[in-house]
């Protein structure tokens, strides 16, 4: 049994065909209620990305990155996330929203980190380096800002059956850095 959203967002729960109708009744509810629990987790509020920050700046910053705002925003296809020190406002790609925990905290503590000192500079990078898993995080990022990049030729990947020859030396074409390094943050004076 399993639930999912549709690209166009339709629920679809699969169920075992043997099932009376008062059996799949109960698990479609169940498997639905899941699912949404588990979207929620992946994809918290403002409110709760305000509260991520709270924590991250006592537990990193000394608590002393206060921004007055903490949000989501649709607008950010370049970037992981934007702070504007002026007015103390962070905001965070909706792309980040069902990437692991860790990497969100990355690139939130990134840019609370620019609260305390705008440039990237090498106190800057003292500060968001204490973030354990920060060299994780970014070749998280990396990888999946270039993985994004690239298409994958039909033959790229063997049938189900294995009963293709796979060749490993696809090239994916040129790649320049720009293409490869995430853009994390942009300062807004």
């Amino acid at each position: 049994m399993s639930a999912y959203r549709d690209d166009d967002g339709t629920v679809v729960v699969l169920l075992p065909a043997r099932m009376s109708k008062a059996e799949e009744r109960e698990w479609v509810t169940t498997m639905v209620a899941r699912l949404m629990k588990s979207e929620e987790r992946r994809r918290p509020s403002d409110a709760a990305l305000a509260k991520r920050a709270e924590n991250l700046s006592n537990r990193y910053l000394e608590g002393l990155a206060r921004p007055r705002t903490v949000r989501w925003v649709e607008n950010q296809q370049q970037r992981w996330g934007s702070c504007t020190p002026a007015d103390k406002s962070i905001r965070l790609s909706s792309r980040l929203q069902g990437m692991p925990s860790w990497v969100v905290d990355y690139v939130l503590l990134h840019e609370l980190a620019h609260l305390l000192e705008k440039g990237h500079t090498p106190a800057f990078w003292r500060l968001v380096d204490q973030y354990p898993k920060a060299e994780r995080a970014k070749g998280f990022l990396e990888g999946f800002a270039l993985a994004a990049s690239w298409e994958l030729p039909p033959d790229a990947v063997p049938p189900a059956d294995g009963s293709a020859e796979v060749d490993s030396g696809v090239e994916p074409g040129p790649m320049t850095a720009e293409a490869v390094e995430p853009q994390v943050d942009e300062l807004a004076q």
